[in-house]
């Protein structure tokens, strides 16, 4: 089986697992979120929209712009890497690229901490996402140019073993699902 084949199997029973998640979650899932960003209060963060099934990562988000900028993804063109645009709670939001929301004013920033969304992970920070390689290619400039704290957000649901990885895979520094928080040690 080749490693695309591998990636495509892993990819369709993590959707599986993460649906049923999304459908029995509970209020509060991104409460470990919110525990983790308080460590971090004023530092420039980027999150998400979720699409689908995507935990919602929007209420961490919220309470981190009250104390600093917080940005969303902006996909400006395939095999790119992303840019982020500043958010708050009442940004009026548009449609962009690959379903997902952006505002419809743009102002970038510059994360230090880059909450990522995934299809599924793994215990050594290894993430399987969509297949488009923007975060591999963002995370990877944005190391490039000093620290920056890759955090993983995800339903329990999305842990796999033995994801089919790639040397450009970029790892996660931390996983943070609805009931734990992962520290990925380096």
């Amino acid at each position: 089986m080749t490693l695309e084949n591998r990636k495509s199997a892993a990819r369709q029973a993590a959707f599986i697992r993460r649906k049923v998640a999304f459908t029995e979650q509970m209020p509060g899932a991104c409460g470990k979120l919110s525990e983790v960003l308080a460590g971090h209060r004023g530092v420039p963060l980027a999150g998400f929209m979720p699409i689908n099934t995507e935990i919602d990562p929007r209420p961490a988000m919220a309470e981190a712009a009250a104390h600093g900028p917080v940005g969303v993804p902006v996909i400006q063109a395939a095999a790119t890497p992303l840019d982020f645009a500043q958010w708050t709670p009442d940004t009026a939001m548009v449609d962009g690229a690959f379903k997902a929301k952006i505002p419809a004013q743009i102002t970038w920033m510059v994360p230090e901490i880059v909450i990522v969304p995934l299809v599924a992970f793994d215990l050594a920070g290894g993430r399987l996402g969509y297949g488009g390689g923007f975060y591999d290619r963002t995370l990877e400039g944005l190391r490039a140019r000093g620290p920056v704290l890759a955090i993983g957000f995800a339903f329990d649901a999305q842990q796999a073993e033995d994801l089919p990885l790639e040397p450009t895979d970029q790892p996660l520094d931390m996983v943070v699902t609805e009931t734990r928080v992962l520290d990925i040690p380096r």
